[in-house]
């Protein structure tokens, strides 16, 4: 599809689209929001009104339909996102949609036929492929600094965050039925993510599930082994009920000569462990932490770069998720 100017609208207007991305859309040359949707029309309103967005709806299909619009970005839980990506490539328009990609690996299938099947791109939200802390990690990777890597090891360790007063009306992330799982589909997702843009796909898993606090009806422990297809084994450890003083986010990889040692969702800096000692690597994050990956879907659009963080990439993260939760 030709474009001259990326002419965007929101399906949902949440709290993702504050800060983390819907500022950055008017930062990016050739690239403007045309309109909002929200079915709470006031709220719609209320966000087009601040962001000083020209139009606004509280119907998904109006939006969509829209002559002005040209992309869409779907950034509704994941429970939506199938439904409208197939109602937006109906509509010969662009796709971006919020990670993760949809509940499930079939659902995933489904939304890359038919964005190929009307002939328009498919993106995903996984920024982390663009920020500066995550390629440093890849830079070092990729510099063979610490040699080859054998071992990938996941810790991500929270706190219960469920409120007292939330436990009859649950926070969506914690319902299947519109996340897809709980915590650990919405949060190891950018982790598995990142994980495949540097190592590849995942082949291979096998995992032990708990619901530990009962505090909701999805488990809240995952532990899991995992293997890409060259070679690099992996484990991970996932628990969203820990005390706080105990929480912890770690990734860390193992090679022939060090060690990386990185947060995923911390501003910690990079530790880089060699027989020469300790390096520290601190980058600064964007204030619209979406704006580089955002930068890259439209250069894409505009036949101006390339975007890796594409329908089929993230399609294979919801694959070994669905291989994890579903043991």
């Amino acid at each position: 599809m030709k474009i001259e100017t990326v002419r965007w609208g929101f399906i949902g207007c949440g709290d993702v689209t504050e800060v983390k991305s819907g500022p950055a859309f008017k930062k990016v040359q050739h690239s403007q929001v045309v309109a909002v949707m929200r079915r709470n029309g006031e709220k719609a309103k209320d966000y087009a009104s601040r962001h000083g967005v020209p139009k606004w709806y509280d119907d998904a299909e109006k939006l969509i339909n829209d002559s002005e619009i040209n992309a869409v970005y779907i950034a509704t839980p994941p429970s939506s996102h199938c439904e409208y990506t197939l109602k937006v490539a109906n509509a010969k328009k662009a796709v971006y949609v919020e990670k993760p990609m949809a509940r499930t690996y079939e659902e995933c299938l489904k939304m890359i036929k038919a964005c190929k099947d009307n002939y328009v791109p498919l993106f995903v939200a996984y920024y982390r492929r663009y920020l500066p802390k995550f390629l440093k990690v890849k830079e070092l990777i990729d510099k063979d600094v610490i040699g080859k890597v054998s071992l990938v090891k996941i810790s991500l360790l929270k706190a219960l965050q469920i409120r007292d007063d939330q436990k009859e009306n649950l926070p969506w992330r914690v319902i299947p039925k519109i996340s897809g799982g709980g915590h650990f589909i919405d949060l190891a997702s950018h982790q598995f993510d990142y994980l495949d843009f540097l190592f590849g796909p995942v082949v291979n898993a096998n995992s032990l599930k708990k619901n530990i606090s009962k505090s909701y009806g999805v488990e809240d422990y995952i532990s899991a082994n995992y293997e890409f297809g060259n070679g690099v084994m992996g484990s991970g450890v996932w628990y969203f009920s820990i005390a706080d003083e105990f929480e912890k986010d770690e990734i860390e990889f193992v090679g022939e000569k060090g060690r990386i040692i990185f947060s995923t969702f911390d501003t910690d800096p990079i530790e880089l462990i060699t027989k020469d000692g300790t390096k520290k690597f601190k980058e600064e994050f964007p204030d619209n932490v979406q704006l580089p990956l955002i930068q890259a879907v439209v250069d894409d659009l505009l036949n101006m770069g390339k975007c890796y963080s594409t329908g089929e990439s993230a399609a294979r993260t919801n694959s070994i998720i669905d291989m994890i939760q579903n043991q």
